[in-house]
């Protein structure tokens, strides 16, 4: 287990992210050689030796040194006390190190007290100043806007991550990215920048145009991203498609990579028959993990299954689950303890000639069952609500999995509500108060007739606890065609006017969360063929009575980031809608769009939520929840 503090209540660690990102782990470890074999007295003004140690476990101080008059003589975690730092001269030590990327400072503070020693910091590991292009703090989160992909280019597949130049929105003037491709051996590819050129314009970054670009060959790695002068936020979102080539038929898509490494993962499906499921293990640090450090058990059990093998720095690992665990089958699902080593992990499921792709969620650390949930205001409605699409019966099964998704969560008092697309309630049915470990799929294609909606609730009736973050998998196959996917997410309470504690949440702003922005793609073409984009989107209300049918506006914006045209659309409260941009836009604009253009959905009445994805046009099909800015 790596001993970093990855994400807290304020959230990401931004010292985390200074200290983790590739270049600053090129420079922290040929500082680490540099201290080999010396005397070292560490320096620790702001408290960083957990998260510095914890990823450089060679940097081994020998005395730790205070300014603070009441820590001297106190423990100092290394079997001796903290000593004074104006006594530093008189200590026999080789070196200073001072844990503070503020080089001028810290020799300018340090300079009367050395002694002649000499005296090294961290601002040997900062990042270049063309990777600052804003006067602010050095930890300033925007700095270390980074995030992971899945990436692959091989003969059989290809993957394209879509985004947009969100970040002109919150008054960003330059953009662009650094990228830094990781092979399966965790050895560097490719290096190279993107320009971002156009406020609000889209982003491409497709693994054939990269191989052809940079001569590659065949890869099954991981791609870093650092979005270099961002403002607003510091969370790199993106879809990551990923499609079959050669005859292949595979299409799927999956969310962003959560930045920050977790303790523990959760939705990870066990294999169903005739199925292989590979955790793809990526290393996110420059340090090994080693043999046996990262385990998997059955969600609820303490049966602990250890991956016998090191994996190297930024290296990447397909892990097969049913032969760790051969008698395991779905719906069952697995807990993986990950020690911090890695952030949001993929899975890939293998059946009947076809692979789909989707993404683990982190399982909370620091979230508990709260009993307030059970006596939540009645202004507040149903409270937590997890909304997610049933699509025609006639064409698809659907099922739907409840899953833990904090470490401390041991029941889930589960009821499903189906709704029709005009918002129409068409049954409810209480799943009872499942065990963590439960082991079952509700198949929602035998519930509900026609094409809808259903949402997962609390129901306390026989007792159980809540925690505030209800989560499900959710998995769906075309009859005809056998193409399947699958996804997953978290609920909230949507859509009403009171507040409880940090919900309703929106994508910016305070609670209440009352409005929307999301992010939808447009097609591609791919080997002769066209995949068009589609979304279900949703609007679930916590509260019922009382709420408007949306005005929600759909924007076609083109590849440059010019606005081309846009629509209107009504959703009734609790109803849902299929949008589908080909069928909404003129065909010559949505050519002038553009592969990269995308469609903004804006709601300033309420918050929708949907699930995104491309179609073939013969049953293949992608499915991952979308994400807004």
């Amino acid at each position: 287990m790596l001993d970093i503090e990855t994400f807290g209540p304020q959230g990401g660690n931004v010292l985390y992210k200074a200290l983790s990102h590739p270049l600053a782990v090129d420079a922290m470890k040929a500082l680490e050689q540099r201290l080999t074999g010396k005397t070292l007295a560490v320096y620790d003004p702001d408290n960083y030796l957990q998260t510095v140690h914890g990823l450089y476990p060679a940097i081994q101080p020998a005395v730790m040194l205070t300014h603070d008059s009441e820590q001297v003589g106190q423990p100092d975690g290394l079997g001796g006390q903290k000593r004074a730092i104006v006594h530093l001269a008189e200590i026999k030590v080789d070196a200073v190190l001072a844990l503070s990327f503020d080089d001028a400072r810290m020799r300018a503070r340090l300079e009367g007290v050395l002694g002649g020693k000499p005296l090294y910091t961290l601002g040997e590991a900062k990042l270049p100043d063309d990777f600052l292009p804003y006067q602010r703090p050095y930890l300033d989160k925007c700095n270390f806007a980074t995030n992971f992909a899945f990436f692959r280019e091989t003969e059989h597949f290809s993957t394209r991550l879509v985004t947009a130049n969100y970040w002109s929105s919150y008054g960003a003037t330059e953009i662009r990215y650094w990228l830094r491709l990781f092979d399966g051996s965790g050895h560097i590819m490719a290096e190279w920048y993107q320009e971002v050129e156009d406020p609000n314009g889209g982003v491409i970054i497709d693994s054939r145009k990269v191989k052809e670009e940079f001569g590659l060959p065949h890869f099954t790695g991981q791609l870093f991203i650092h979005v270099i002068g961002a403002k607003g936020h510091d969370v790199v979102k993106y879809a990551l498609d990923s499609f079959g080539r050669n005859g292949d038929p595979s299409l799927s898509v999956t969310h962003d990579a959560n930045a920050w490494p977790s303790m523990r993962f959760a939705t990870l499906p066990a294999p169903d028959k005739g199925e292989t499921v590979l955790l793809w293990v990526q290393n996110s640090h420059g340090t090994a993990i080693p043999d046996g450090a990262i385990t998997l058990n059955p969600m609820g059990e303490d049966h602990h299954r250890a991956v016998e093998q090191a994996v190297g720095p930024y290296e990447t690992v397909a892990v097969d689950v049913g032969a760790l665990f051969p008698t395991l089958q779905w719906p069952a699902q697995l807990e993986l303890r990950s020690g911090r080593h890695l952030v949001r992990p993929r899975y890939e499921v293998v059946q009947r000639g076809r692979t789909r792709i989707a993404h683990m969620n982190v399982e909370r650390a620091n979230l508990l069952p709260d009993p307030a949930i059970r006596s939540m205001s009645p202004l507040l409605g149903r409270g937590f609500v997890l909304p997610f699409p049933v699509p025609d019966p006639a064409s698809y099964t659907s099922f739907v999995q409840p899953n833990p998704m904090s470490e401390a969560l041991t029941s889930m008092p589960m009821r499903l509500d189906l709704f029709d697309e005009s918002g129409r309630e068409c049954g409810s049915h209480f799943l009872g108060n499942l065990p963590r470990n439960h082991r079952g799929a509700i198949a929602l294609h035998e519930l509900l007739d026609q094409p809808g909606h259903a949402e997962l609730v609390y129901d306390f009736r026989d007792g159980g606890d809540g925690d505030g973050w209800p989560h499900a998998l959710m998995r769906y196959r075309h009859i005809q065609t056998d193409h399947a996917a699958e996804t997953s997410f978290g609920g909230h309470i949507f859509n009403t006017m009171m507040t409880w504690r940090n919900e309703p949440q929106s994508y910016a702003g305070p609670p209440p969360g009352l409005t929307t922005r999301l992010f939808l793609k447009l097609g591609q073409r791919l080997d002769g063929g066209v995949l068009r984009s589609f979304c279900y989107l949703i609007y679930p209300t916590s509260l019922r009575e009382g709420r408007q049918p949306s005005q929600t506006c759909l924007y076609l914006y083109g590849v440059d980031g010019h606005e081309l045209a846009q629509k209107t659309i009504t959703i009734q409260p609790s109803g849902s809608y299929l949008v589908k941009p080909d069928d909404l836009f003129d065909s010559e604009l949505l050519h002038q769009a553009g592969e990269g253009g995308y469609v903004l959905i804006r709601d300033l009445t309420c918050r929708l939520f949907g699930y995104h994805g491309l179609e073939n046009g013969a049953g293949g099909f992608s499915l991952d929840h979308m994400f807004g800015f």
